[in-house]
């Protein structure tokens, strides 16, 4: 029988320009808040509790389970057309990271936040942005399978000294499942924060995700913030075949500073695949004059030309509709993200481009490295990071290490305590308090959204809830 529990799939990032599968140096500082993020002396030392983690790892404890002899049918035939937040689902179709660590899948491309910093040109920052928001959503090129749905109240913390970050999230509503989080460069250079609700419907061969909520990033130095939503993605050939994956519709990525806009179109891959992973805008002024046009796939690249040598292009391709004929390969069997298929139109400059999946991928859930490397868990971080930190997890943690009955038995079990918390708090007065966010209007557009209220990085967990 079904019981009440998620559905989530994920709408997040992946890959740094020049990403590196080697193991590479990393000193993570984890406890009291630091002045400018930086260590400027050795008075400074016995404030921090510093982790030397000698290397990241390159691939998970166990490969991934086959999936070849469970039936996703027998449990969704019921749910045509229904919204997919109270369907539970057999834990063989998960992968073993919380929904707050698909999102920290963001923060891979952060040097496209640090590139928008580094120029003084508002059109040129517009570009890195722009790439920012098409790169976050290229990891989930290929992963099927669905993250953990986080539990209310649960946590997730990043701190990556080697790409400028930190990162912290919290499961901030269970029904409807909204997820909000906040990261900030360690130069107080950028914040970049949001909410997202992902709103699942199964129609019958494919599940579409659409990503509700509104990501807003924040640069200081130039008094700027940016905001968009996130295109809908949809998984096909959920019954039979090989499964697959589309993003399609618009994002808007608006400076409310300048006006200047990035609208993009994820196009759906059509009749023949022939527009499958394919990105095209422009870049307007606030008087919507076209000053840039930028074009690519989101499993590839993106690039920026000239918008009427773009638009003459178009003019040509329009004009020769037949001139890739014979190429009505179905959308499944289209090239992968690693070979090139964007057509360069001369004169354009690459903003982005992916940087190829390790090669032992395929046998961890199409994981990137930046992935495989969510769930490190170093023991001197024990007792340090909060007790509701989805690195703790038991379900997932024994779902990593190979374990699947272990991580079925283990996910029931958490489902089962959170609904009797839940149906005890309304027999009694208490109401759930959210720790680290406050719901109210995006400053920038006034948006419904989920704030930080700072203090998270103090590290006084005091009466955290026992969610595990």
């Amino acid at each position: 029988t079904l019981n009440e529990d998620d559905f989530y799939d994920a709408v997040s990032g992946q890959r740094p320009l020049g990403g590196s599968n080697q193991s590479m140096c990393v000193v993570c500082l984890v406890g009291w808040e630091r002045s400018k993020m930086q260590l400027k002396s050795s008075l400074c030392l016995p404030f921090f509790l510093l982790f030397i983690l000698l290397s990241h790892r390159t691939s998970l404890p166990a490969p991934m389970f086959s999936r070849n002899d469970v039936s996703i049918w027998s449990i969704l035939k019921k749910c045509i057309g229904m919204e997919l937040s109270k369907i539970a689902m057999p834990v063989v179709f998960n992968e073993p990271l919380s929904f707050l660590q698909r999102l920290t899948e963001y923060m891979e491309h952060t040097y496209l936040i640090h590139q928008a910093n580094a120029t003084t040109d508002s059109i040129e920052r517009m570009k890195c942005v722009a790439a920012f928001a098409v790169s976050a959503v290229a990891s989930q090129w290929e992963r099927t399978g669905k993250p953990f749905n986080p539990l209310l109240g649960e946590t997730y913390e990043l701190i990556r000294d080697d790409l400028g970050f930190r990162w912290m999230s919290e499961q901030v509503s269970h029904h409807p499942p909204v997820s909000a989080f906040h990261a900030e460069g360690l130069k107080e250079d950028f914040v970049f924060h949001g909410s997202i609700y992902p709103k699942l419907k199964f129609w019958g061969k494919s599940i579409e995700a659409e990503p509700k909520g509104v990501i807003t990033l924040e640069l200081p130095k130039y008094n700027e913030a940016y905001t968009w939503t996130n295109p809908t993605c949809c998984v096909h050939n959920i019954i039979v075949g090989q499964l697959w994956i589309e993003q399609y519709g618009s994002v808007e990525v608006l400076n409310h500073k300048t006006g200047e806009r990035c609208s993009m179109t994820f196009k759906p891959c059509g009749l023949f695949g022939k527009e499958l992973h394919k990105v095209e805008g422009y870049i307007l002024d606030k008087s919507k004059k076209k000053l840039c046009a930028i074009y690519g796939k989101w499993t590839e690249c993106l690039y920026t030309v000239d918008p009427a040598t773009f638009d003459a292009h178009k003019k040509t391709e329009k004009k020769n509709p037949d001139e890739k004929k014979g190429n009505k390969q179905e959308p499944e069997e289209m090239p992968p993200p690693d070979t090139e298929t964007v057509q360069v139109i001369p004169g354009s400059e690459l903003i982005w481009k992916i940087t190829p999946r390790p090669e032992n991928s395929s046998k961890f859930y199409a994981f990137s490295t930046f992935a495989m490397q969510l769930n490190e868990l170093d023991k001197r971080m024990e007792g340090v990071i909060p007790s509701t930190d989805s690195r703790l997890r038991p379900d997932i943690c024994a779902m990593e290490k190979g374990d699947i009955d272990l991580a079925s038995a283990e996910k029931k079990r958490l489902e089962e305590k959170q609904r009797m918390a839940r149906k005890n708090r309304t027999k009694s007065t208490e109401e759930w308090k959210v720790r680290w966010f406050q719901q109210g209007p995006n400053p920038h557009n006034k948006a419904q959204d989920w704030l930080y209220l700072k203090g998270y990085w103090d590290r006084n967990y005091s009466q955290l809830p026992d969610i595990y």
